[in-house]
């Protein structure tokens, strides 16, 4: 089982993951919320109407794992915290969840899209599929109960029209896993909406990546969207295919070598232009 950080430790690492959201532009004004497990049954948890941040160790709450408030300062618990509490109880291997609306994370939410394709390495060996969960009204038991069945398979779920949750074995891994899930979205955004394109893993290379990340502990999720042959096993040079045929089509002169002569050429090239 993975250790608990002490109460200090907790708060301190709490604060540090608001910080990093904050200035991610994961979250905006209040939104959010940061967990951490320290005990059987004990959590610090981030409150409600605070901007993540800017907030201070006093701010913070304790509670158990009902959701009974220990301790408390001027701020109340956020309604939020079923959905965290719902992880902790379902997986008793989670010692921190965070929540944000980083926007591409949130663009896919919002269009109830799950990030599913096998076209990226480190997303699939940090986070394998990150599914979309249905939409419940944010802060309703029905958000919690609708990431129930992914809290031991899963390590993150996206949540319709609202954002993205994810857990792990320590606060900082749940947050390592948020900034894993928007920098998938952004490059599902990419190759799909500007480069119009994207060639997806084959099935026996996403099998060696599911054994790297057997082999670093990280369990769970399931395999994504594959393609039947690898598409990527060829150098693709200046959009002409291989450099072989760059070179065969008498393409620009970064297809080959540049000799004397072209450095000449180009020098020329740039005091003509700063004289100008």
């Amino acid at each position: 089982m993975p250790e608990y950080l002490s109460d200090s430790q907790a708060k301190e690492t709490i604060l540090e993951i608001g910080r990093r959201m904050y200035a991610k532009n994961f979250v905006a004004a209040n939104d959010g919320n940061i967990s951490c497990r320290v005990g059987e049954d004990s959590i610090w948890a981030t409150p409600t109407r605070v901007s993540k941040g800017f907030m201070d160790q006093e701010t913070l709450i304790n509670l158990r794992l009902d959701g009974t408030v220990v301790s408390k300062g001027s701020l109340n618990l956020s309604s939020e915290i079923k959905m965290h509490l719902r992880i902790y109880n379902e997986n008793p291997q989670v010692r921190g969840v965070a929540h944000a609306h980083p926007p591409a994370c949130t663009s896919f939410a919002v269009a109830g899209l799950g990030l599913d394709q096998a076209i990226y390495p480190e997303a699939l060996v940090n986070l394998s599929v990150v599914p979309c969960v249905h939409y419940e009204t944010p802060g309703s038991q029905g958000v919690a109960d609708s990431v129930a069945p992914y809290c031991n398979s899963h390590s993150a779920v996206l949540l319709a029209n609202h954002g993205a949750l994810s857990w792990g074995k320590s606060p900082m891994e749940a947050f390592f896993r948020l900034e894993s899930m928007e920098h998938y979205a952004m490059i599902l955004l990419y190759t799909g909406g500007l480069i119009g394109q994207a060639k997806a893993l084959s099935y026996d290379q996403v099998r060696e990546l599911i054994n790297i990340r057997q082999k670093l502990g990280i369990s769970g999720g399931c395999i994504p969207v594959c393609a039947e042959q690898p598409a990527n096993l060829q150098d693709s040079f200046a959009g002409y295919g291989t450099i072989e045929e760059a070179r065969n089509k008498n393409a620009a002169p970064c297809c080959r070598k540049l000799t004397d002569l072209d450095v000449e050429r180009i020098a020329d090239a740039v005091v003509k232009k700063l004289q100008k």
